[in-house]
């Protein structure tokens, strides 16, 4: 699949997502949805489906955090009192009532890939373990261990996503904040797939 501005059929949706999440942000997700396209060629999964949820998926991720509360309330998204307390994890929702409104996505694949990718879900479709992912070993990320995960998402999905959730609990732990349900749901049910190959 060529890439570039033909992911949401035109150059001003491009425009108007890198005003909306800034530049360094766009970069992020042109390289998530680049990753998500070459786990889907690895994989069978849509690669239209995974650019375009690698492309929109922090869509959501507003340069104004006040906003992105504004839209939450607007949206009647429901918070936790996880999100509550990490509002970190309200773009995820927010950011696939925008890709609906805004980019016109109406494909509930997609938009349930970006709803779920900072804490993941129990059962996981394969575009939805594609996504979290990507948006976790995209080239532009740089950490200790990033490489390993990068190299295992190319030979077994669950184990590298395993790895990658084990990752980022611990990260969680560490700073003393609260680890969402959903993650500990999808981290529980990816070790039983796991048992039962």
């Amino acid at each position: 699949m060529r890439f570039h501005y033909e992911i949401l059929g035109d150059k001003e949706k491009h425009k108007v997502l890198k005003e909306a999440i800034g530049e360094a942000r766009y970069e992020h997700s042109l390289g998530v949805a680049k990753t998500a396209i070459k786990l889907a060629q690895k994989y069978n999964c849509s690669e239209r489906k995974a650019a375009i949820a690698g492309l929109l998926h922090d869509c959501g991720k507003l340069q104004n955090a006040d906003e992105i509360l504004k839209k939450a309330k607007d949206f009647g998204i429901i918070q936790d009192d996880v999100m509550k307390n990490n509002r970190g994890l309200l773009h995820g929702p927010v950011g696939a009532v925008l890709a609906k409104i805004i980019y016109e996505v109406e494909d509930e694949d997609i938009l349930n890939a970006i709803n779920i990718h900072t804490t993941g879900k129990a059962n996981m479709t394969l575009l939805e373990k594609i996504i979290y992912l990507a948006d976790y070993i995209e080239p532009g990320r740089i950490f200790s261990g990033v490489d390993d995960i990068r190299r295992i998402a190319y030979v077994d999905l669950d184990k590298a996503l395993l790895l990658a959730m084990g990752s980022t609990i611990k990260y969680v732990i560490d700073k003393g904040l609260t680890i969402h349900i959903d993650t500990i749901k999808a981290r529980n049910s990816i070790i039983f797939n796991l048992k039962d190959k």
